[in-house]
């Protein structure tokens, strides 16, 4: 099959993020024919005269709709493409200069319908961000359980890099309104339409994340209160890892109360795990405050994630409620 591909970006109030992407864009090396395709979410901050700006260097359209979400404005964009091949991305990513020959390369090697590629941080982030991707996708963290070449659950493509085949968009008719959760949700439904997926390891994008310690916690949070939805709806893909966040935050809290009647070894065992954290983030990244911020960062999402996934256990699991009615604000409205 000749692949024609067409990258699907929706954008709210980000501007200034479509310019950098943009700009990676400009700074390609590839001979691949392709066409960007920019989704205005509903933006109060048009993105407009900046996708203008490009015209003359990119094969790029702009569309603006009505403020629907992420996922249905993937759809939206995808309907409104003309390749055979998408490639989504979040507004907040920059592409390094091989990405789209790292893509073709993997698909003409084995061809999937659905792949995922990794995030990494690029030397221009701040501390808190390289933080902050390091938490997200270090295999001592939960980076180890979302799914990579050595994850211990199938991998499950995230929408922030992310290719999905024409056929496979049709067939599914894209993503739900969930969000998050939405890229799990569309991964498990194409496993179940015998659809495979695929982690492209080159194939990386950088990936800014636009966070604060608040916003982290918040983010993550809604991560652990999707997943028992999740599990609800697609009761095969359990897994017992999805609760290590809580079990953690449980063990630590745990370690601190049985700590006052002179029992240490539970609480030395979690001071262990941070120097490992520590160790690894500063090995890795060459910067001794990063690897700091990052014991900061794995706490943070340990504890969003755990308490938000206890809490959805609790209401979906137990009490069987419905997540749209307990928990609206995980839904976009359908239009």
């Amino acid at each position: 099959m000749q692949l024609s591909f067409s990258f699907i970006i929706p954008v709210y109030n980000r501007p200034n993020e479509i310019e950098e992407l943009l700009q990676s864009f400009a700074k390609l090396e590839s001979t691949i024919d392709y066409e960007i395709v920019i989704v205005e979410d509903g933006s109060t901050l048009s993105s407009e005269s900046i996708v203008n700006n490009y015209k003359s260097q990119l094969n790029i359209s702009y569309h603006f709709k009505e403020n629907s979400g992420p996922g249905d404005s993937r759809n939206y964009g995808m309907q409104k493409a003309h390749g055979n091949y998408f490639i989504i991305l979040d507004s907040d990513c920059i592409l390094p200069k091989q990405y789209l020959n790292a893509v073709e390369k993997n698909l003409n090697t084995k061809y999937v319908d659905c792949f995922g590629g990794p995030d990494a941080a690029h030397t221009s982030f701040s501390n808190l961000q390289k933080a902050i991707n390091f938490s997200m996708t270090s295999f001592i963290t939960t980076g180890g359980i979302r799914g990579n070449k050595n994850s211990v659950d199938k991998f499950q493509p995230r929408s922030f890099n992310m290719g999905l085949s024409k056929k496979a968009f049709e067939t599914t008719q894209g993503f739900g309104r969930i969000h998050p959760g939405e890229d799990p949700d569309l991964s498990i439904r194409l496993w179940n339409l015998g659809f495979d997926t695929a982690f492209f390891e080159t194939a990386y994008v950088y990936h800014k994340r636009r966070i604060s310690w608040t916003k982290f916690y918040t983010q993550v949070n809604k991560f652990g209160m999707v997943r028992p939805i999740l599990n609800q709806w697609h009761p095969a893909t359990k897994k017992v890892t999805y609760w290590f966040p809580t079990v953690f935050v449980l063990g630590l809290i745990l370690s601190i109360l049985v700590a006052f009647i002179n029992i240490m070894l539970p609480l030395y065992l979690i001071l262990g795990y941070y120097v490992l954290v520590f160790s690894v983030a500063l090995f890795q990244t060459k910067n001794s405050v990063v690897a700091f911020q990052s014991v900061i960062a794995i706490t943070i999402q340990f504890f969003g994630y755990g308490i938000g996934f206890l809490k959805a256990t609790f209401f979906i699991g137990l009490l069987n409620r419905n997540p749209e009615i307990q928990f609206p604000k995980l839904f976009f409205k359908s239009k």
